[in-house]
């Protein structure tokens, strides 16, 4: 087999997770010996085990036994899950690694601190553990593997001036072709396993090559074995014009070259880790982008490719940025001020990537993903930089780029989108040497609907043969088929019924049974003693009724919508409303208190303040987990860039209050966000809630909030009740005696609910095909306000293959006005229906009568 060319192929967390996906790995593994090439597989840990690893040196960190323990538990059940499914001994080929772990572990507890060495130790066994079961199950499927500790064939080398944290943790290695690899692994006589990540210092420890450096290894065994191409696994087939799962019509990018990706990669696309392409690029390796849910689509081809002219090829956000500021007015002509700022940066290991000069005035960025970019590393900076500048960081930031190729010969094309950053607070702005890139650094929070925007301008209609299909129109038929009963079936029998009623012009129909299947499903769970229905979702009084009916009570915001509540049902027990104000006033404080309902505290404030409202009073307080989550950044409701919740070195004064003047807090509540599928999620705040609960000494009950997801966008997966069940189960066992809430509302209600509109007329600009439809924004805001994904289908030719790209568009004098960007319809013609699909929350209860048009009506079917 010597003579036979290698080809590395590396298979990312989600390609290396289950039976199916190792089957896919055998059948790609088959087609190259096939060809006459030889396969060397470099694989990931199982998905999610790496982030697992990481909480459970926290927990061990923090002194917390029994925490790293139940973290272990979890990251043994993952492995155990794949290796049960593809029939190998877990404990046979990775019992000594779990014993390590624990080991390590145990230790870091015991001296409440982690060593980069062991760090990086500890971290290193999800690769190895996963690839032990991977080498086995292919030869269990008669596909001869041997298993290569990586440890043993790649070697760091030392670079003067990182520190020790640094050498393990983000490791660096020669990508020469190395002749001695080469030669021993052509001696194995089967296929080589192996993994990503990890390799050994010249001490002979274990070091990594940082967060994703998967992909890095895969390049560089490549190009220390002379691989005639690399192939890179994941869960997406490539690069694309930007991230497809915020933005689903963005469209696949066929082939890079080269620099081209590099700077994709570095800019935030995530499919790439940015270290990976330099030593390919080096001997001319062409890499490949492949997916492995989906074996059959098209990828992207990255190479020595020629170019054409001046060209975008996607726009691209990296979040996370923190910006350092340095003014002075003393580095005017100033010999060598730039060199004596770059060495404080130099002396505390901190990279640059992003910078801008004045005469006055040097801010630079740092790189996000580095290790040693910690508040001691910062304070450390700024402290040397004080004595040549003023000195200071803004953050945290995201730098959304325009990425592509001769971009200065472009700038006369790209002034409409410089409008895009009309409203928006801009701290950098610098234009890549190599003219590859034009990147604007911005708050963080701005960076969505900025990408949003910048794609629409840059690629509405762009014909470019190096483009191929949208994120949506490859994976619109993927969609499992539970979630097609889940969320179109119901509208999809009722197309004669729903087309008479949007006869009487714009409405959204809500679908009674579908409301009572999502309170049946929140009701059953049983670890949850109650279910409060987030009022804001949607008010409308017949949910409120068969939402009551069903056994849920209420979530409510405003005094309003508590009297919507009492109004609608007035046999209700005030007790089951639960009022959750936000920077409320005073009088609703005690309005709330008078109506006998349920209270929660957001703040300081009130109670400092006001404290005879509370006096005597039993209430809820709203715990900031300190960490937002959700579909955009405006639903993500935690951190300290979000206005809610109370912090948690606040609780003791929040404690000592409630002490003096006699209010009981009877229960907590920590709410991150908004369009959560992450199963594990409500266990978590769970945990935080029961950490921080200790201190109050008449606590009973946990409110876990809402943000329960549905799936909204092509191929996205419906929310794990299953898991979400187990984790609180566990929660429940841990802590009998506390009560569980939870206080959904878009997963109650948002997939019962459908907009429908009439087509008025179309218009062709370039190669944009607008449908102007008889209600926009006024009725819909999220598309605007979120840039949030609705499904939109042509109701009226419900039957029709879908056969044009079309862009639809609303009535409201506002260039946001836009239901949907790039739509695969059926042809609308003028008088077509179209149906705006999961619109039961957030959309009646967010219109508005702006242009004074009338929003949708809105109906309740049965």
């Amino acid at each position: 087999m010597s003579g036979q060319p290698w080809v590395v192929l590396k298979f990312g967390g989600t390609s290396v997770s289950s039976a199916e996906r190792w089957s896919t790995i055998a059948d790609r593994v088959a087609q190259c010996q096939e060809a006459g090439e030889r396969p060397l597989l470099v694989c990931s840990a199982v998905s999610q085990v790496s982030n697992m690893l990481e909480l459970a040196i926290q927990r061990a960190v923090g002194g917390s036994e029994a925490g790293f323990r139940e973290v272990l538990g979890k990251i043994r059940d993952a492995n155990q899950r794949l290796a049960s499914e593809l029939g190998v001994d877990l404990d046979e080929v990775a019992g000594g690694i779990f014993a390590d772990l624990e080991r390590l572990l145990l230790g870091c507890a015991l001296l409440g601190e982690v060593s980069p060495k062991q760090h990086a130790r500890i971290l290193s066994a999800g690769e190895l553990i996963s690839t032990r079961i991977g080498a086995q199950a292919l030869n269990q499927m008669g596909v001869a593997a041997t298993l290569v500790d990586a440890r043993e064939v790649l070697q760091t080398r030392t670079i003067a001036g990182h520190s020790t944290a640094a050498r393990y943790l983000e490791a660096q290695l020669d990508d020469a072709f190395d002749p001695a690899l080469a030669q021993r692994l052509n001696a194995e006589p089967s296929v080589v396993v192996t993994q990503g990540f990890i390799a050994r210092t010249t001490e002979g420890d274990t070091a990594l090559l940082g967060r994703g450096g998967s992909d890095t290894s895969a390049a560089l065994f490549a190009a220390k074995i002379g691989a005639i191409r690399c192939e890179i696994w994941t869960d997406v087939p490539g690069m694309f014009t930007a991230d497809p799962r915020r933005i689903p019509h963005a469209r696949l990018i066929r082939q890079l070259g080269y620099d081209e990706a590099q700077e994709l990669a570095t800019m935030g696309a995530k499919v790439l880790h940015p270290r990976c392409i330099a030593p390919l690029a080096k001997q001319g390796i062409p890499l490949h982008i492949r997916c492995t849910p989906h074996p059959e689509w098209p990828g992207t081809e990255i190479g020595a490719v020629s170019h054409g002219g001046p060209a975008v090829h996607a726009v691209s956000a990296k979040r996370g940025v923190t910006l350092v500021r340095m003014d002075t007015v003393g580095m005017w002509q100033q010999v060598g001020f730039l060199a004596n700022v770059f060495t404080c940066f130099e002396r505390h290991g901190l990279s640059v990537d992003l910078v801008s000069t004045s005469e006055t005035n040097v801010t630079v960025s740092l790189d996000a993903s580095s290790a040693n970019r910690d508040e001691a590393s910062l304070t450390g900076l700024l402290n040397d930089l004080s004595s040549i500048c003023e000195a200071r960081t803004i953050g945290p930031c995201s730098a959304v780029s325009v990425v592509g190729r001769n971009i200065r010969a472009m700038l006369h094309r790209l002034g409409p989108a410089f409008e895009a950053f009309e409203e928006h607070q801009v701290h950098l702005v610098t234009q890549a040497a190599s003219d590859l890139n034009l990147t604007v650094v911005v708050d963080e929070g701005q960076a969505e609907r900025l990408v949003s925007t910048l794609h629409s301008l840059m690629f509405e209609g762009n014909s470019d043969d190096r483009l191929g299909p949208s994120w949506n129109s490859l994976t619109e038929k993927q969609v499992d088929e539970a979630q097609v009963e889940a969320r179109t079936r119901w509208w999809q029998e009722d197309q004669k019924r729903l087309l008479s009623l949007a006869a009487a012009g714009p409405t959204y129909v809500i679908h009674g049974p579908t409301v009572d299947w999502a309170a049946r499903a929140l009701t059953s769970l049983d670890p949850v003693d109650r279910v409060l229905y987030a009022v804001k979702a949607n008010p409308h009084p017949e949910i409120i009724k068969r939402l009551h009916a069903a056994g849920v009570g209420f979530e409510c915001v405003s005094i309003g919508e508590i009297e919507r509540v009492l109004e609608t049902v007035p046999e209700l027990d005030p007790q089951h409303i639960l009022f959750t104000p936000n920077f409320a006033s005073r009088a609703e404080y005690e309005a709330g208190f008078a109506l006998g309902v349920r209270v929660g505290l957001d703040a300081l404030h009130p109670l400092r303040s006001w404290p005879e409202v509370f006096a005597g009073q039993s209430i809820q307080v709203r715990v900031d987990p300190g960490t937002g989550k959700g579909h955009h950044d405006h639903v993500r409701t935690a951190g300290a860039r979000s206005k809610f919740g109370i912090s948690e070195v606040d609780l003791p004064e929040v404690n000592a209050l409630a002490a003096q003047h006699d209010v009981k807090v009877v229960g907590l509540h920590a709410h991150a966000g908004s369009g959560i599928l992450t199963p594990g999620h409500w266990s978590e705040m769970a945990a935080i809630l029961t950490r921080v609960g200790a201190q109050f000494p008449d606590l009973e009950y946990l409110d876990l909030g809402g943000g329960l997801g549905v799936p909204e966008r092509p191929g996205q997966s419906a929310l794990d009740l299953e898991g979400v069940r187990r984790g609180l189960e566990k929660v429940k066992a841990a802590h009998p005696r506390l009560a569980i809430w939870i206080e959904p509302g878009r997963f109650l209600v948002a997939l019962a609910g459908v907009l429908l509109a009439r087509v008025t007329q179309r218009k062709t600009k370039s190669n944009i095909q607008y449908v102007g439809v008889e209600t926009g924004m006024n009725s819909l805001i999220r598309p605007a306000l979120y840039g949030a994904w609705h499904d939109i289908v042509n109701l009226s030719k419900l039957r029709e293959e879908p056969n044009e790209v079309v862009t639809v568009v609303g009535p409201i004098c506002e260039s946001a006005d836009t239901l949907g960007r790039d739509r695969l319809l059926a042809s609308p013609s003028e008088g077509d229906i179209l149906l705006v699909d999961v619109t039961g929350a957030y959309g009646r209860s967010m219109s508005s009568q702006y242009n004074l048009r009338e929003p949708a009506r809105e109906v309740v079917l049965d």
